[in-house]
């Protein structure tokens, strides 16, 4: 049986030739792969200026610090995302503040934002929660009417757009941070960038990634060239040139991955379309989604069999994952007093999600198997007649064949003794 996991990354023979000549040249770190490697990306998200670091987690320390967030602020995020969104403003001494999403989009509800704001807020973090924009329009409206910033994790979404921009081009935002893991659009192994327009932010970001440690803007008089200082407490978030290298190449064949992806979407969206197991996710109105996912979210009278679910559909060769935890669910969190209960939607999206492969290199003989199995693997668990037939009808269907009433009744028989067999 193959196995298809629900991301995967993608390496080429051009990728491996540029990464061994970087491995044969004199710089393999702090070269100038490195700044190649943000013009690109800048050039791509149509932003002023790019920095890259060593990870996506890295990418948002850096940009919460470079905004000014720091001990005794607050920030507003979603609890669905993973743990680094808010962990990266604990590291600063900031407080995360959850604010519930919308069931269908799985990104923050702007109608609940505003509630949570308080005279310790500094910023919103929208996640572009599986690369499906946020409503970045009404954010804003509410950032500029509390004087407040908003830096955007889009560690899912790079090649996503919003209306006439973007993401990345920071026109809603101060900041946009992105991630390089090997499940998202592109890889460097591991990796992300902040991007912005801003001159003083993007000095700090530089700075921040190495130890706060510069040449430039001397608070001392230089005694020779070989003088740095350290202006603050940075870290060591640098990137090689072995990995901006494959960055460099990886990029080239971002339009096609993304178009691959939303190829993949609409045949999923189309032969899941008013299935009787699960729904699916609904793009944001004017929105262009990267889709690094596709969640599905269990209808009510299976969501309480998510766990045997999704076993039996790994059994059956699909690596499914659930996206995400909501982060005050973590022990940690719990520590510092957040309580279940906070975010009610994003709880119940939690216990309804299931994520199924979704990565450009799928082929369309992948996608149909990824189809027929997850309809085969939730026909087991259906008690409800009506709705074994209407999945049985949507399988065969999605092989698109005719099939009389006979053949379509054995088949439904097949799937009942599987059901059987099983109990």
């Amino acid at each position: 049986m193959k196995f298809i996991p629900y991301g995967h990354q993608d390496i080429t023979k051009e990728d491996i030739q540029e990464v061994v000549k970087i491995l044969k040249s004199d710089f393999i770190t702090q070269g100038p792969k490195i700044g190649e490697f943000e013009k690109e990306i800048a050039s791509f998200t149509g932003a002023k200026y790019s920095v890259v670091f060593n990870s996506g987690t890295a990418a948002l320390h850096a940009a919460y610090f470079a905004y000014g967030l720091g001990k005794d602020n607050e920030f507003i995020t979603s609890p669905m995302t993973f743990a680094a969104t808010a962990n990266a403003g604990l590291y600063l001494g900031a407080r995360p503040v959850f604010s519930d999403i919308e069931m269908s989009s799985g990104n923050m509800d702007p109608n609940l934002i505003e509630k949570h704001i308080s005279k310790k807020t500094r910023l919103i973090v929208p996640v572009h929660y599986g690369g499906n924009p946020v409503n970045l329009g009404e954010i804003s409206k509410i950032a500029k009417r509390h004087k407040i910033g908003i830096i955007e994790d889009a560690c899912h979404a790079l090649g996503g757009r919003y209306e006439d921009t973007k993401i990345g081009d920071c026109k809603y935002s101060e900041m946009c941070a992105f991630s390089f893991h090997p499940v998202k659009h592109i890889t460097t192994g591991e990796g992300g960038a902040v991007t912005t327009n801003n001159k003083e932010y993007y000095e700090r970001l530089l700075t921040f990634r190495t130890h706060g440690i510069t040449k430039e803007k001397l608070v001392n008089s230089s005694p020779g060239g070989w003088y740095y200082e350290m202006q603050f407490l940075g870290y060591n978030f640098r990137i090689t040139d072995i990995q901006a290298s494959l960055g460099l190449s990886q990029i080239k064949r971002l339009p096609k991955y993304i178009k691959r992806r939303r190829e993949i979407a609409k045949i999923y969206d189309t032969k899941f379309k008013n299935n009787p197991y699960f729904d699916i996710q609904t793009e944001t109105k004017g929105a262009s989604g990267a889709y690094h996912l596709y969640p599905i979210f269990l209808k009510e009278h299976l969501k309480d069999k998510k766990r045997e679910i999704f076993e039996e559909l790994r059994k059956n060769g699909l690596g499914v994952q659930v996206h995400y935890i909501p982060v005050h669910f973590h022990p940690y969190y719990k520590s510092l007093g957040y309580k279940p209960g906070i975010c009610p939607v994003a709880e119940d999206f939690y216990r309804r999600e299931i994520s199924i492969p979704m990565f450009p290199t799928l082929s369309d003989k992948d996608v149909q198997s990824v189809i027929d199995t997850v309809f085969k693997v939730l026909a087991l668990f259906s008690t409800n007649k009506e709705e074994e037939f209407k999945a049985a009808i949507a399988l065969l269907d999605t092989k698109g064949m005719n099939f009389s009433k006979n053949i379509l009744e054995r088949e439904l028989l097949k799937i009942k003794d599987v059901h059987h067999e099983q109990e």
